[in-house]
This record gives C-alpha cells, structure tokens and sequence, in this order.
C-alpha cells in the first residue's frame, strides 16, 4: 500500500475515533431539557453535525465523514443498551427517537452532499466595449471588412 493509502486509512481510524467520542458525548447530553426546550438534543446535534463537516470539508474525502459517522452511529447503539444495572442511557421515549434518527439524518446528510469542489465553474462573458455616444461621430469603417468602393472608383472614372 502507498503513503497515500496509509495516511487515508489512518485518517480514517481518526475519524471513526472523533465521530465516536462526538456519537458518545450527544447521546449522553440528549436528554437534557430546560423547561420544553431540548436543550440537549439540539446542542449534540449542532456538535456532531459540526464535527461531520469539519472533517468532510478539511479531508475532502466522503469516507472519512462517512467514517466518523459510522463512529458517532455505532457508540450510540453501544451505549443505547440497557446497561448491567439495568439502566438505560437512550429512554424509549420521544427523544430518544428523535436523537436516533437526527445522527442517522446527520450523516447521510453530510456523506450524500455533493462536493462543491467538482462542481464545473462558472463562466463569466469578457466585459463588452462600452457603447459610444451619440454625440460622437458616426461609424466609417467596421474592423476585419475592407471598405466597399462605389462603382466609379473601381474604374477610376467617378461616373
């Protein structure tokens, strides 16, 4: 394997790292509400949504987004579970619903984006010449067509 494809797997690895610390982290703060604002799940979600991006927009590789999101995913059905004492850190509640199908949103949202980068560019037309006034003198000759010459100027005649 090339320099290249080692710097990408390992890229990688650190992705699905940061995604799962980010996936851990938003699926522990989810729940948190002040009053009837989720203030939790809005606050994870702008962190991992962030963090997707970040690492798409700084690799330029969909694989490193789509490995981190695996990450993010992964840690939340780990941790999703109900645990040895028999607690359970995503509730079969309305929010925890929401924050599943946030993170999966999230990341197919960031993985299927287009890359602006590929995108073919614009064209911009060259500035035309600008108009000339009226108050200037009238067109005599146009450029790249000779001039007509009148029928008494051919023969030399003038009739």
């Amino acid at each position: 394997m090339r320099n290249g494809g080692i710097s990408r797997v390992l890229s990688w690895l650190a992705a699905a790292l940061v995604g799962g610390v980010f996936g851990i982290a938003g699926t522990i703060a989810h729940s948190v509400t002040w009053g009837p604002v989720p203030i939790g799940i809005i606050v994870a979600a702008i962190a991992c949504g962030a963090i997707l991006i970040a690492i798409r927009a700084l690799t330029h590789d969909r694989g490193a987004a789509l490995a981190a999101g695996l990450g993010m995913v992964g840690m939340l059905i780990l941790i999703s579970g109900v645990g040895p004492g028999g607690s359970i850190v995503v509730q079969d509640s309305l929010s925890g619903r929401i924050w599943i199908w946030v993170v999966a949103g999230l990341v197919l949202l960031v993985v299927a984006w287009p890359s602006l980068s590929r995108l073919p560019a614009r064209t911009v037309a060259p500035e035309a010449a600008p108009a000339p006034d009226a108050s200037s003198s009238p067109i005599t000759e146009v450029p790249g067509v000779s001039p007509r010459l009148s029928p008494g100027e051919r023969t030399g005649d003038g009739s």
